[in-house]
């Protein structure tokens, strides 16, 4: 339900500022002839060609959003906002998932020693993150001896690192989509452009520069796409092998508590 809704929040987003980018084509269109005109007058004052000159960067993102064609760009960006929306999502759950190990093991040996297992069991529950949960599986087993406890431990570690890597999937899907999107907007364009010079029956420049510099921003578009979601993905990525190794850690040094407090 949680993703759903997430879901939900996000295809609003990417809706209100698809119809924003559209609502401002024809601010961004103008602003460009501008611009092209300050260049062009020779009888404007250099202040007046530098203030003319200076467009907003989100004004040249929305120029360039439609030069590169609002399919393909929408889709980029669709990707963009999809990956950002589960990694934001993945490093915050990562975020509270950390546990501090070493006091965890503390309150749980003094409570081995003062009220036995279920006091170390309440302590367990009452303390967030996979490795207390870890530790409550492996105090319930704790009846069964302590070869019991330690696969228990194993398996259910093996568990919860699961649910850390869970979504991380879905980021790699939309690293690769974006410059595979970027890559068939360019070639699209370029066969446009092939068309445009058919039917010209004429090689002009202009028409095979306009065309491939349309066709080369989906390309742009998707290269960045890609290298923003890589570094969060890899910084998850990073994340997770460090809660892992923590929880390994700390698994056997809870062991070692038990087999100090069964003698």
């Amino acid at each position: 339900m949680k993703k759903f809704f997430m879901f939900l929040a996000v295809a609003g987003i990417f809706t209100l500022t698809a119809q924003y980018a559209t609502a401002q084509a024809p601010a961004a269109a103008a602003a460009t002839e501008d611009t092209t005109a300050a260049v062009a007058a020779p009888q404007a004052t250099a202040l007046d060609n530098t203030a003319q000159k200076e467009v907003p960067i989100h004004q040249q993102l929305k120029t360039k959003f439609i030069e590169g064609g609002p399919g393909f760009m929408a889709s980029i960006i669709l990707s963009l906002i999809l990956g950002l929306a589960i990694a934001i999502e993945r490093i915050i759950y990562l975020n509270l998932a950390t546990t501090n190990t070493e006091k965890l093991l503390k309150k749980i040996e003094e409570s081995l020693a003062k009220g036995g297992v279920e006091a170390a069991k309440e302590v367990c529950r009452t303390t967030k993150g996979p490795v207390a949960s870890i530790f409550f599986q492996g105090l319930s087993r704790m009846d069964e001896g302590i070869e019991v406890v330690e696969k228990s431990v194993v398996s259910y570690g093996s568990v919860q690192m699961s649910q850390m890597e869970n979504g991380l999937s879905w980021i790699q899907l939309f690293i690769t989509l974006a410059p595979m999107l970027g890559f068939l907007g360019t070639v699209i364009g370029m066969v446009q452009a092939f068309d445009a010079i058919q039917a010209a029956g004429d090689i002009s420049p202009n028409v095979v520069a306009g065309g491939i510099k349309v066709a080369l921003i989906t390309t742009i578009a998707g290269l960045i796409v890609a290298i923003i979601l890589q570094l969060f993905y890899n910084y998850i990525v990073s994340k997770v092998d460090s809660l892992v190794v923590s929880m390994e850690d700390a698994s056997i040094s809870l062991i070692d508590i038990l087999v100090k407090a069964k003698k």
